[in-house]
């Protein structure tokens, strides 16, 4: 009893150090996603708040930590330009919707059949897309809009930036910014007690407090003035193909990313594993309760629940206490968001966009599974030079097309003795892909000899394959073609 008594004590002291860790990753990145977004920063800390003290309590997944989502960060930008900011919370709550649906109908666990070429190629096409964007951000610059105009913007931005000295003030904030976080990492573990991410924002406001630099900084509205229950006429646009296409949008990728992120996760630790099926629920519940607050979307999020593991979280009481800190912060300590530069927020995430491009792995990938890596780079550059949906969509239907093509393997055998009939053996899966190799295969055969036509070693026949091979045979030679067995067909 004694030793269940100090192991509880020990659970909880742990668990509430990794909350207070957790809180500090989570802080920056709230407001900056928010300001990235083109929202009132405070939208991003309800999320996080959501994300603790409500999915935090759900059950799913135990040490994974939610909150607003640098990969949800182009997208959100995108529909408040295209919508209006009072929409925001009308797609996040359809959004929770359909994954309350998709989780109580079982689907869950089919999100594990996505390609993880096509996910690691929309992380890398949305940390393009974000990086782009946020080079202006860096500057106290507003960015063109998409993706390809961003980018084509940036000489216009390098001349700006030399010319102005403010400007210049701003990209030295910025840039001090992420080179903190980078060495952040390389420093001995105790200082890292402290997050990257943290540090290099506070040093950012010290100096811009202790030299008042001309930059611009954090608006703050205050917490209740920031929430923006969506109204019953804003539900009118539902009705709008649009916007239904953007619902569909954020509900694919948020589960994507909450359940991908789940199962790496879960190889940080020994303890319980996922249930996906609960936690795509718990993460539509925090997205409709989100929606009804008009705050940002959610999604599980890989660095701050990889920070709670190894800060040595053992129970969801972390994540729950973290959701709690970030709310007394919200309520209490509001007028310190107003000085925190953009500069330093935007260099954040700049950052965090380095980090979701694969760097490490293209080149290993190219060389063991070339045609995953291609998809991998067509997913990203299509994101980027369109837009999220339609990005994914490209990827996934490359990713089946590669796989159709690898699966539709072929193999010919020709026998020719010189004389008599030629034996033609087929194996493998025919399908309408190896169409024209098979039919090449065949014309060359001799026109004025019988063929035997051994049709034993294939797996599968589809019907395009079958109805090619029955018209050659009756072309060629009706009554001597013998297929020694034919499977059945399938359309």
């Amino acid at each position: 009893m004694t030793s269940h008594i100090s192991s509880l004590r020990r659970a909880l002291r742990t668990d509430l150090t990794s909350s207070l860790v957790v809180f500090l990753v989570a802080l920056p990145l709230c407001v900056g996603v928010a300001v990235a977004s083109g929202v009132p920063a405070e939208l991003g800390l309800i999320t996080g708040i959501v994300g603790g003290l409500v999915t935090g309590l759900l059950p799913g997944s135990s040490l994974q930590v939610s909150g607003p989502a640098a990969g949800l960060t182009v997208l959100v930008f995108t529909a408040v330009q295209e919508f209006g900011l009072p929409a925001l919370g009308v797609i996040v709550l359809a959004t929770g919707l359909l994954q309350l649906a998709l989780g109580a109908l079982r689907l869950g666990r089919f999100f594990r059949a996505i390609s993880p070429a096509v996910v690691h190629g929309m992380l890398a096409g949305i940390g393009l897309v974000l990086i782009a964007g946020q080079l202006y951000a860096l500057a106290d610059r507003k960015a063109p809009g998409s993706g390809t105009s961003n980018i084509a913007g940036l000489p216009d931005l390098v001349v700006d930036v030399l010319v102005s000295g403010a400007a210049l003030t701003a990209v030295g904030i910025g840039t001090g910014t992420v080179v903190i976080m980078t060495l952040w990492k390389k420093l001995p573990g105790k200082a890292q007690l402290l997050p990257g991410p943290l540090v290099a924002v506070g040093a950012a406001m010290a100096i811009t407090a202790a030299f008042d630099l001309p930059v611009k900084r954090v608006e703050v509205s205050g917490l209740a003035e920031a929430v923006q229950p969506p109204a019953l006429g804003d539900f009118g646009q539902l009705a709008q193909v649009g916007l239904l296409t953007t619902v569909i949008a954020f509900a694919l990728i948020a589960s994507a990313e909450s359940l991908f992120s789940a199962a790496a996760v879960d190889r940080l630790h020994d303890g319980p594993k996922t249930d996906y099926d609960k936690e795509l629920m718990a993460q539509g519940a925090g997205n409709t309760l989100c929606g009804l607050l008009g705050a940002l979307p959610m999604t599980a999020v890989i660095v701050r629940s990889a920070t709670n593991v190894q800060a040595g979280a053992r129970t969801k009481l972390s994540r729950v206490l973290h959701g709690a800190w970030l709310l007394l912060f919200a309520a209490l300590l509001p007028g310190a968001l107003g000085m925190i530069p953009t500069a330093a927020l935007a260099g954040v995430l700049i950052h965090a966009g380095f980090k979701l491009l694969p760097l490490k792995e293209v080149a290993p990938l190219w060389r063991e599974h070339r045609g995953e890596a291609v998809v991998l780079v067509i997913t990203a550059g299509a994101i980027l030079l369109t837009n999220m949906f339609e990005g994914v969509l490209i990827g996934l239907v490359l990713a089946v097309a590669k796989s159709a093509w690898e699966v539709s393997h072929i193999h010919i055998e020709t026998d020719d003795p010189g004389t008599g009939a030629v034996r033609v053996r087929i194996a493998g899966n025919a399908t309408f892909l190896r169409l024209p190799h098979i039919l090449d295969a065949l014309e060359k055969l001799p026109r004025d000899r019988p063929v035997e036509l051994s049709l034993a070693g294939l797996r599968h026949l589809d019907h395009a394959c079958m109805s090619a091979l029955q018209n050659w045979a009756d072309q060629h030679n009706a009554h001597t073609v013998q297929p020694e067995r034919a499977p059945a067909a399938s359309a």
